[in-house]
């Protein structure tokens, strides 16, 4: 996606059980945040950094929704154990992943393999994209992205 592209009506399996259309975040902004895996260092202190600022975010008429490819259930237990704010978004299929552009080909420690780029999307009141981070550095990453909003 570039900035200024309307994001396309993709369905979101939501955590708390609900499925929701793209267009029904219409009216506010919409933060979508991909992470590689729940309850793994990085990806819990992003979901924690995200979760602790989730009422500013909300001031800000601002959903935000984290997306990996684990199941619900993953995801139901993740947000329990570290009593979560936000929703999470189960993409097994990598449908939404794909087309965001952020199921790539990584490499550790020589192995090649296909995971998710950490990678976040802001999107107006009118689902357009205003802003996109790539290959994100978790630690104060959810304070830049509010401050990208009030700024």
């Amino acid at each position: 996606m570039k900035i200024g592209e309307k994001l396309q009506n993709l369905k979101f399996v939501l955590s708390d059980g609900n499925d929701l259309l793209s267009n029904d975040f219409l009216g506010k902004k919409l933060v979508v945040y991909f992470y590689p895996k729940d309850d793994t260092p990085g990806c819990t202190k992003e979901a924690l950094e995200f979760s602790e600022l989730q009422k500013e975010f909300s001031k800000l008429n601002t959903n935000v929704i984290g997306v990996s490819k684990d199941t619900l259930e993953k995801h139901q237990k993740f947000i329990a154990k570290y009593n979560l704010k936000i929703n999470l978004v189960s993409d097994e299929d990598l449908k939404i992943c794909k087309s965001f552009d952020v199921w790539v080909e990584k490499s550790m420690y020589g192995r090649k393999y296909m995971g998710i780029e950490r990678s976040t999307f802001l999107f107006d009141e009118n689902l357009i994209l205003l802003n996109a981070w790539k290959k994100v550095k978790v630690k104060g990453h959810a304070k830049e992205v509010l401050d990208f909003i009030t700024n």
